[in-house]
């Protein structure tokens, strides 16, 4: 009985949760403040309970929501589900409704993969017994995109409280294509909260679309963001493992002056030591990388950017500084699923 009792009581805790999906930011929205302790406040006016707007959004969304189920996957098999990948399998193709993976505590090792054709899909782990979703794939093996130990392809896709971890051996330049990201995340409105991704180069593919991340941790050496997204990172902390002679935090993909992407990185801090890192590379031409009230260690090297030996064509960098007002823009949306 007392199993049932506790998964009665997730099952409620999730549901609820669920009515704080963040609204659309229009464009009388307040700035992020400069100070960071109103994060929360100017967070909890501007990311308004679903109730609040649902003329706002998009009605599949909305519909979506409105037929929300739950599935849960539990290591030691007290779930409906032992594995992630079986439990996206029982999702249908167009799926339509919001489906929230209920992940207990544990270490999950598989490569997971969820479509473009599923949308409308959450990973939510145990806060107090946070879930390791565990591969070792490298770009030798897959593909450096695809080395991803968890590839997201779809839209609206959530996770909240994962581990996500890419357990290859650090990259030693020896081995032939030894770069290996935790995840990739490559369809359009995804949100992440308190989320970590473990590894070493191209630990996380900010690949394409539209992403929200809060409260989350990323760590690597060289490129370990990476992409062509266009995201906003709020209170995220990006760690710099120490031992290569020069790192790089991100290496944006922007190719062209008409793409909107770019990375914003707001209230956010760079940890390490050295004077090894720089904040960015620009990877294509035109990247776009920002950093608004951020803290940054001795890691960063006083260089500051990287434009991979004047790639950058246009006679200027695309990689500035700029206020936090520019940075909060219409497309923002995700689901805040950790408040309880």
């Amino acid at each position: 009985m007392a199993g049932k009792n506790t998964i009665f009581a997730v099952e409620a805790i999730v549901i609820t949760i669920l009515l704080f999906i963040p609204r659309v930011f229009s464009d009388d929205s307040v700035p992020i403040p400069a100070d960071k302790s109103q994060i929360k406040s100017w967070f909890e006016t501007n990311v308004k309970p679903l109730d609040a707007r649902k003329d706002t959004l998009d009605p599949a969304l909305v519909a979506a929501e409105a037929n929300k189920t739950i599935i849960k996957v539990r290591a030691d098999g007290s779930g409906e589900f032992k594995t992630l990948t079986d439990a996206i399998n029982s999702i249908p193709q167009g799926n339509k409704r919001r489906v929230i993976i209920s992940i207990g505590g544990g270490n999950y090792t598989e490569k997971v993969k969820i479509d473009r054709y599923k949308p409308f899909i959450t990973l939510y782990g145990d806060p107090k017994n946070v879930p390791n979703i565990i591969f070792n794939g490298t770009a030798k093996d897959y593909g450096t995109v695809d080395s991803a130990t968890v590839v997201v392809e779809s839209e609206y896709f959530s996770a909240v409280n994962i581990n996500f971890v890419n357990s290859a051996p650090r990259p030693d330049g020896k081995r032939e294509l030894a770069q290996a990201a935790a995840l990739r995340t490559g369809g359009d409105k995804a949100s992440l909260y308190n989320c970590k991704m473990y590894g070493f180069q191209d630990t996380f593919c900010d690949d394409s679309g539209k992403h929200f991340f809060k409260d989350c941790y990323i760590e690597g050496t060289v490129d370990f963001i990476f992409g062509n997204g266009k995201s906003l990172y709020l209170n995220t902390e990006m760690h710099v493992i120490p031992g290569d002679p020069m790192a790089m935090i991100t290496a944006h993909a922007r190719g062209a002056g008409n793409v909107d992407s770019g990375y914003s990185f707001v209230h956010c801090m760079i940890t390490g030591t050295g004077k090894t890192a720089l904040l960015g590379r620009a990877w294509k031409p035109f990247a776009k990388v920002v950093y608004s009230y951020t803290d940054m260690s001795d890691v960063v090297h006083p260089e500051g950017w990287s434009d991979n030996a004047k790639a950058i064509t246009t006679g200027q960098s695309f990689m500035e500084n700029t206020t936090a007002k520019e940075q909060v823009q219409p497309w923002m949306v995700g689901l805040d699923m950790r408040r309880n």
